[in-house]
């Protein structure tokens, strides 16, 4: 499992990709603001054909960045 924390505005994104079938990953997003009230929050993330780690990451982060536009 590949993980990475990317820091967006005031929030702090935990992305990470599992390994699945097929050798594909499935990418994963905590989202956690870096102010009060700091609670994180998993996000869901559209699954889809990621072949490599970094590209399930790559998708986790554009998920966290439109999250914060819509609702951060």
């Amino acid at each position: 499992m590949g993980s990475r924390i990317i820091k967006h505005e005031d929030f702090e994104f935990l992305c990470t990709a599992d390994p699945a079938d097929r050798g594909q990953f499935v990418p994963g997003l905590v989202v956690t603001r870096r102010v009060w009230p700091t609670r994180p929050r998993v996000i869901a993330v559209q699954r889809g054909h990621h072949l490599t780690e970094e590209a399930a990451i790559a998708a986790a982060i554009d998920q966290g960045v439109e999250w914060v536009r819509n609702y951060g």
